[in-house]
């Protein structure tokens, strides 16, 4: 009996953990009932895209270990002089960085950092640490390497880096001004500016800011994807193996379930047809609001299998990561962050946090229908 307690406490802890993970999992072998598991399924999983995320990882777990992103954060910290300039560099650090390091890497690095600086504030607390999750998932959406759905349609539908960009230009733009725009209601108080203290090492760095720039070569189809990740795997091996456990393995093993359950989905003709017909014209809708429910990964990779109209998709699933708290489950990483304060209010951040989300969703759904 205390065995079977035991287990069942570790897959409760599990689920609690990871949901997301969870439920493709659930699914994945539900589906096999209807496709019984065969050779087919390896043709079902995309390792180029397996091996971009597992090399981009790698490069950005060993940045952030040498403290290359405090360093950054440091100069920028340098121009603060009033409350509403400070609310600009740690939002707007957040929106830039997530194009590089994805959105969930900026959130996991600079929303402890608002906090750790905003504690004397617990107001203006809670409204920039929202503002930083827009950011960086609105931020993350102007490149491939941005965010993880992002990755998956340049590659599903063949985009090159130009094409992506110039669909995701136009929403970036508008998202910016209107993170701006949002400034305007911090007080410019006057604050001293932090105490200098020394982080990073630009020795330290560089190496894996090489392999950074390989890993770009690989995205952009210079590079193959595999001789790619190896060299990301032998340099962190060499340099700093813990490195290797700050990737995330199980979003790599969520990537895994849903390549196989929408295989098995795209293998049952009748269940197919029917999506892709209740899907046709209809693909900014149905990826944001498909986002609200299962978040917008994999949403993304769920109806990017049954359209070849990729650009309001790319859209939808893109702009879908604001609105409910699990449109996008980097949203989820700054709302444990801020609820583990001690005098956070978790209420009132998440009436502010859908507040603004749908403020933001609103304007930028209406514009990306128009345009």
């Amino acid at each position: 009996m205390e065995v079977q307690k035991n287990r069942r406490g570790r897959v409760l802890n599990w689920l609690r953990r990871d949901p997301v993970l969870a439920a493709s999992c659930a699914a994945a072998l539900l589906s096999a009932f209807f496709v019984p598991p065969s050779r087919a399924y390896l043709s079902y999983l995309d390792l180029r895209v397996l091996c971009l995320l597992a090399s981009l990882m790698v490069a950005v777990a060993g940045l952030k270990k040498t403290g290359a992103f405090d360093f950054l954060m440091d100069h920028l910290l340098k121009a603060v002089r009033s409350t509403r300039t400070l609310s600009a560099a740690l939002i707007g650090v957040c929106f830039f960085t997530s194009m590089l390091v994805t959105n969930d890497v900026a959130l996991i690095t600079f929303v402890p950092l608002a906090i750790l600086m905003l504690a004397q504030r617990q107001r203006l607390m809670a409204f920039v640490i929202v503002l930083q999750t827009v950011a960086a998932n609105l931020g993350s959406m102007l490149t491939p390497l941005g965010n993880p759905q992002n990755l998956y349609l340049y590659g599903r539908f063949n985009l090159s880096a130009g094409q992506f960009m110039s669909i995701m230009a136009m929403p970036t733009a508008v998202s910016l001004l209107l993170l701006c725009l949002a400034l305007l209601w911090i007080r410019p108080e006057t604050i001293s500016p932090p105490a200098e203290k020394k982080t990073g090492c630009a020795k330290k760095a560089l190496p894996w800011a090489v392999l950074f720039c390989v890993c770009l070569l690989a995205v952009l189809r210079v590079l193959p994807y595999g001789l790619v990740l190896a060299i990301a795997v032998l340099t962190a091996a060499l340099l700093d193996r813990s490195v290797l456990r700050g990737v995330d393995y199980s979003l790599l093993l969520t990537f895994v379930f849903f390549f196989l359950l929408i295989g098995n989905i795209k293998s049952i003709p009748a269940v197919s047809q029917g999506l892709s017909a209740m899907l046709a014209g209809r693909e900014l809708t149905a990826g944001i609001l498909m986002s609200q429910v299962i978040s917008n990964v994999p949403a993304a990779m769920l109806l990017a299998r049954f359209t070849e109209d990729y650009e309001p998709l790319l859209l939808g699933v893109n702009i879908g990561g604001l609105g409910t708290l699990i449109a996008s489950m980097a949203s989820v990483i700054s709302y444990k962050l801020y609820a583990a304060q001690e005098n956070a209010r978790p209420g009132r951040y998440l009436a502010l946090f859908t507040g603004i989300n749908l403020l933001f969703l609103g304007v930028l759904w209406v514009a990306a229908a128009l345009l």
